[in-house]
């Protein structure tokens, strides 16, 4: 699933893990994907015109309620 990778200072990483876990993310992973998804949309006016329905779909997914 994750065939890049980036480096990350490990204390960061330490805090990554931890919100992970309390935003009940599956995994570290999966929150700094979902996490670095929404900064790019906002940055590139993404979010705009973006179904608000999609969008709780994208993150009932993202936090495994659905499939």
């Amino acid at each position: 699933m994750f065939g890049n990778r980036i480096k990350i200072d490990d204390e960061l990483f330490e805090k990554i893990k931890q919100c992970a876990a309390k935003a009940g993310y599956a995994s570290p992973e999966e929150f700094i994907q979902h996490v670095l998804e929404k900064e790019v949309a906002r940055l590139s006016g993404g979010d705009a015109g973006r179904d608000p329905e999609e969008e709780v779909k994208k993150r009932l997914q993202g936090l495994g309620y659905i499939e």
